[in-house]
C-alpha cells in the first residue's frame, strides 16, 4: 500500500457498491493507518497477506461442452496491480483476453460470463462492453448473475445477447459516483502542516488537505455525468432500449431483485445457473449439424456452478 495507490482510489470514478467501497475503505483505512503509524502490525488478522492467488483461481476461464465460461468474480479494475485495495477480484484486461480467445477458439460455440461482482473503476469497463458486444456478431455471448452483477458489472452483463439472474440474485447500480477525502484536520491533529507547490491552475484541484471548493466540485460532478452518460448510453443499446428509460427507471441506481429486474427489463429471465447453461447448449443443439453434440456432463455443470 502507498501513497500513489490511495491517490487513485480516491481520485477514481467509481461504478461500484457506496457499501462495498466502505468495506474496501476500511481495508485502506489499516493499512495507511500502518504507513502512518497509526495502527499496529498485529492488528491487521491476516498480517497484510494478500488473496490474489485464490481470486486468480476463482476467476480462471472454464469449459462446459462447448460453452466457454467467463467467471467475473470480485471488485472490476483495468489492470491486476490496482487489485491492492479489493483483496482480489478481476480485471477488464483479463476479461477481454478470455473474451478474444474464445473467439478465436474453434471448439468454443458460444460464451457464457458468469458474474458475482459488485462492480469496480468505470476505467476499462466502456471498451470492455464494446468489445462483449461486438463478440455477438461471431458467437452467442450470455450472462448471468449468480448472484450479483451491480454498477460496473451490470454494465458488462448488459452488453451480452441474453442477460439472466438467479432466482436470489440481484442487478443493478446503474450510476457512477466519486469521494473526495478532506484529512486536514486528522493533520492538524498529528501537528503536520501541509504547503502545496505546484504549476497549472488545476494541477492541485481535488487535493486531500482541505475541502473541496465550489468550482472543482462543479468539474467533478462534470466528469462524474460524463461517465454516467456512457453506462446509460451502454446499457440502452446492450438492452435495446430508449435512454430515458434507463435513466427514468432500471431502479434509478438501485439494486433490484431478480423478479423486479425483469419486471423492468434489466434482464431476459430468471433461472439458475445449471438451467442457464443448458439452455445455452440446447440452443446450440438446435443450430448445429446432425451428428454433433454440445453436452457437457453433469458432474461438469455441477462443478462449474460451486
Amino acid at each position: 500500500m502507498n501513497f500513489h495507490f490511495l491517490d487513485f482510489v480516491l481520485r477514481t470514478p467509481w461504478a461500484l457498491r457506496p457499501e462495498t467501497m466502505n468495506a474496501y475503505a476500511a481495508v485502506l483505512a489499516a493499512r495507511y493507518g500502518r504507513k502512518m503509524g497509526l495502527v499496529a502490525l498485529d492488528d491487521d488478522p491476516n498480517g497484510g497477506a494478500r488473496a490474489e492467488p485464490l481470486a486468480a483461481r476463482q476467476n480462471a476461464p472454464a469449459r462446459a461442452g462447448s460453452i466457454a465460461v467467463i467467471p467475473v468474480r470480485g471488485t472490476i479494475v483495468q489492470y491486476a496491480e490496482q487489485l491492492d485495495m479489493c483483496e482480489g477480484g478481476t480485471t477488464t484486461s483479463s476479461i477481454s483476453q478470455a473474451l478474444n480467445s474464445a473467439l478465436v477458439d474453434e471448439t468454443v460455440g458460444s460464451i457464457l460470463l458468469h458474474i458475482h461482482s459488485p462492480g469496480g473503476s468505470v476505467y476499462g469497463v466502456q471498451e470492455l462492453g464494446d468489445e462483449i458486444r461486438a463478440a455477438r456478431a461471431q458467437k452467442p455471448v450470455v450472462a448471468i448473475a449468480d448472484s450479483l452483477a451491480a454498477s460496473a458489472a451490470y454494465w458488462i452483463g448488459c452488453q451480452a445477447g441474453e442477460f439472466y439472474c438467479t432466482p436470489g440474485g440481484e442487478v443493478g447500480s446503474i450510476g457512477v459516483w466519486q469521494a473526495h477525502q478532506d484529512v486536514s484536520k486528522m493533520f492538524a491533529d498529528m501537528g503536520v502542516n501541509i504547503t502545496l507547490i505546484s504549476a497549472g491552475k488545476f494541477k492541485t484541484e481535488g487535493h486531500p488537505y482541505g475541502p473541496l471548493d465550489e468550482e472543482a466540485q462543479r468539474f467533478f460532478q462534470a466528469r462524474t455525468d460524463d461517465y454516467y452518460a456512457a453506462f446509460t448510453n451502454a446499457v440502452a443499446k446492450g438492452r435495446n432500449v430508449p435512454v430515458a428509460q434507463v435513466r427514468d427507471g432500471m431502479g434509478q441506481g438501485r439494486v433490484l431483485g431478480a423478479d423486479a429486474a425483469l419486471a423492468e427489463k434489466m434482464i431476459d429471465g430468471v433461472m439458475p445457473f445449471a438451467d442457464v447453461v443448458r439452455k445455452m447448449q440446447r440452443d446450440a443443439k438446435s443450430t448445429r449439424p446432425a451428428g454433433r453434440s454440445s453436452r457437457a456432463n453433469a458432474n461438469e455443470i455441477e462443478l462449474l456452478a460451486l
